[in-house]
């Protein structure tokens, strides 16, 4: 089963795709599909000895360019879709180990590429509303694969996240008269006291209304709605904030922090949000100490309302001092 389904009760699309209980889960290293195929081997994803970025579909999609017809019939009430749009996987690289904070930042800003590339041909489809770029690393976000790597989601529609994100800023700009985005920078760069990287072109910072305790958004200080309006210098600069947040969550707790990355732009369907999307991205550790998760439970789960247990103002300094123990801004 592979398909899409109406919530009329809440006016969103789930995706429905039972093939992906089969999926590989947690391999030994020996078995990593994500790895090169080595000479001698048996093969995997990746038919080449070596690389540096490797882009390819998923084997497990909940959306295709051609899915199967869906294997119920909708209603008035119950609409039924197909699963229209792509699942691609990025590698980004061919070291087992090398995750994004381990990378230098000239690593990194291929694979900032990658994901450009990847947006402006994925968006340019007839069928794809909105290019969703992610990752989730660290079992505790259930991960199935140890290899970094990250995905790409590309949808039929806006997803309700990016939706509501989209409708608070054209809310804001009808009453402002600017980007919530653009007004959101300018006042952490003025306060100061949430930030924990920045550089000529982006800014890291736990947001002031943070959902989790060591959330940080990475934003363009100027209003970019995606990676295309990024130029070759801001790409870099990108990259080597990216570099700062990953290796500053590393050496929190003194282990590989596990997070969900999410990349927020432009939808590509047309441009009628061009000037209310602001190019940024989100990491969402689940992390409140070493030992304790934050859980989604009753409030979360149930009414969508959030309890932060730390003060961002505090989770950034303390973010903040493993980065400037290492001289990084």
């Amino acid at each position: 089963m592979t398909e899409r389904r109406y919530d009329p009760v809440t006016g969103e699309w789930r995706m429905f795709a039972g093939h992906r209980q089969d999926r590989t889960f947690l391999p030994d290293d020996a078995s990593c599909p994500l790895c090169p195929t080595r000479e001698g081997q048996p093969p995997t994803e990746i038919p080449l000895p070596t690389f540096d970025v490797v882009v390819f579909e998923n084997r497990f999609p909940s959306l295709a360019p051609k899915p199967p017809d869906p294997a119920v019939v909708g209603s008035e009430l119950y609409a039924v879709a197909p699963s229209h749009g792509a699942n691609e996987v990025v590698v980004y690289s061919d070291d087992h180990q090398l995750s994004l904070g381990d990378m230098e930042v000239d690593r990194i800003a291929k694979v900032v590429e990658v994901w450009a590339d990847r947006y402006a041909d994925l968006g340019g489809r007839d069928e794809v509303a909105y290019v969703f770029i992610f990752e989730n690393r660290g079992v505790a976000v259930g991960v199935t694969l140890h290899h970094p790597h990250g995905q790409i989601y590309a949808y039929p529609e806006i997803p309700p996240r990016a939706q509501r994100k989209l409708d608070v800023a054209t809310v804001h700009i009808d009453t402002h008269g600017t980007c919530v985005l653009c007004d959101v920078v300018a006042q952490e760069r003025s306060d100061g006291v949430r930030v924990i990287a920045h550089n000529r072109s982006f800014l890291a910072f736990v947001p002031f209304a943070a959902r989790f305790p060591y959330e940080v958004h990475v934003a363009s200080l100027r209003h970019a709605p995606s990676l295309l309006d990024l130029t070759d210098p801001e790409r870099l600069a990108l990259s080597e904030v990216l570099q700062a947040v990953v290796r500053a969550y590393d050496r929190l707790f003194g282990f590989p922090l596990p997070y969900v990355m999410s990349m927020h732009q432009a939808p590509t369907d047309d441009g009628e949000h061009q000037h209310v999307s602001h190019f940024h991205i989100e990491f969402t550790p689940l992390h409140r100490t070493a030992e304790k998760l934050k859980y989604l439970a009753g409030s979360e789960l149930g009414a969508g309302a959030f309890i932060n247990d730390a003060a961002p103002e505090d989770t950034a300094a303390r973010l903040r001092a493993t980065t400037a123990s290492r001289g990084e801004q």
